[in-house]
């Protein structure tokens, strides 16, 4: 049933590109564990032992607060079409700002989204599949356009304000930087 790899195999590539959703798990030795969901196309293998994925702005950013302080990080794919699996990404990320060096070339992997705010880099020290048979058949329709819209709409400076109001600090009151490292 499960395995572990030290990187990922062409095959598990595959599946992740086919992939309409995936799951970032953090947490800080003190701290509530995060679990959130994301998709929109915002996540790139860049290696057997790294992918980046793109964070758009949201009601929290506990992510980005946890990995600041510890950058344990796991991420998990689920097969919800076709066979079932499951496939974990565990190892230590980096929270990359727009005001950081390697912005610019972490951003360039991505289509450009309104209301993008972080990049994360992943080190993956350990891949492990499990069998995913306790997963329902789900079908992908289409990307909501929610949050996009939302973006567009409140503008550039109406996604900053929302940062200084709303994402600044995690529910935990652990600091983001998003204001200092954006700005």
């Amino acid at each position: 049933m499960g395995k572990q790899y030290d990187a990922l195999t062409e095959p598990l590539q595959a599946f992740i590109a086919a992939q309409k959703v995936f799951f970032v798990g953090t947490a800080t030795a003190d701290s509530r564990v995060n679990i959130s969901p994301k998709g929109m196309d915002t996540l790139r293998v860049l290696s057997g032992n790294r992918v980046v994925w793109l964070n758009l702005t949201g009601s929290g950013n506990e992510t980005s607060a946890h990995v600041q302080q510890d950058p344990r990080m796991t991420l998990m794919f689920c097969a919800f079409e076709g066979a079932p699996m499951i496939l974990r990404l565990y190892g230590t990320a980096r929270v990359i700002h727009q005001n950081d060096q390697e912005w610019s070339a972490l951003y360039s992997h991505f289509k450009p989204l309104p209301g993008a705010r972080q990049v994360f880099d992943l080190s993956i020290e350990m891949v492990q599949t499990s069998c995913g048979f306790g997963v329902p058949y789900l079908s992908y329709q289409e990307e909501r356009p929610l949050l996009a819209d939302w973006a567009m709409k409140k503008g550039e400076d109406g996604v900053r304000n929302y940062w200084q109001e709303k994402n600044q600090v995690s529910i935990d009151n652990i600091p983001t930087h998003i204001i200092e490292k954006n700005l």
